[in-house]
């Protein structure tokens, strides 16, 4: 079991599907993209966001931190349990992220959300808020190949897989790829 699980996993790694609208690109591409949208954005004085729920909001936290401690980049996760609560009670859990994005987001700032469903609708309307604040959004999904977030990140990495365990692991590596590259390239 171990043996094949890791030998899947290696394989999905290498079968992830990467797009600029609709425009497919190969990973590599994808990445470079990815830092450069970073990159660009941070040196300007934006900030990094992060939205997801579960295994993906603790790949959000992991991230923030990265990106600000290790990368020297403005890095928010958008899951304080204390926001999250009084969010949650006051207007409803689909509206969790898109209200802290409508106050806390401005123009240029980059929205990283992440969904291994890619059907979570509290993830789907941070992003339609993004849109309208007007940040930059990178996505990363899962499951069906037509999800609906698949659909709408400016620049969208989609893992072909029904585990969750395969599509959390594979965001966070290509979250780590992104941060590592930046971190490397200012050395």
């Amino acid at each position: 079991m171990t043996a094949s699980y890791l030998t899947d996993l290696g394989k999905i790694l290498t079968q992830v599907q990467c797009a600029s609208g609709a425009v497919a690109l190969e990973l590599a591409d994808a990445v470079e993209q990815a830092v450069a949208l970073v990159t660009t954005q941070t040196g300007q004085g934006r900030k990094v966001l992060f939205a997801g729920n579960g295994g993906s909001a603790t790949i959000g936290s992991h991230q923030a931190t990265d990106f600000l401690k290790n990368g020297g980049m403005r890095a928010l996760a958008l899951n304080d349990a204390a926001m999250l609560t009084c969010l949650t009670n006051d207007l409803g859990y689909e509206h969790v992220f898109e209200k802290q994005i409508e106050m806390l987001a401005d123009p240029g700032d980059v929205l990283i959300a992440i969904s291994s469903s890619g059907k979570s609708e509290n993830i789907l309307r941070a992003v339609s808020a993004g849109a309208t604040v007007g940040m930059r959004t990178i996505t990363m999904s899962g499951f069906a190949p037509d999800n609906p977030l698949r659909q709408r990140g400016e620049l969208a990495f989609y893992v072909p897989s029904h585990s969750y365990g395969f599509v959390e692991i594979t965001h966070l590596a290509l979250c780590h790829c992104i941060v590592d590259t930046i971190i490397e390239r200012r050395r």
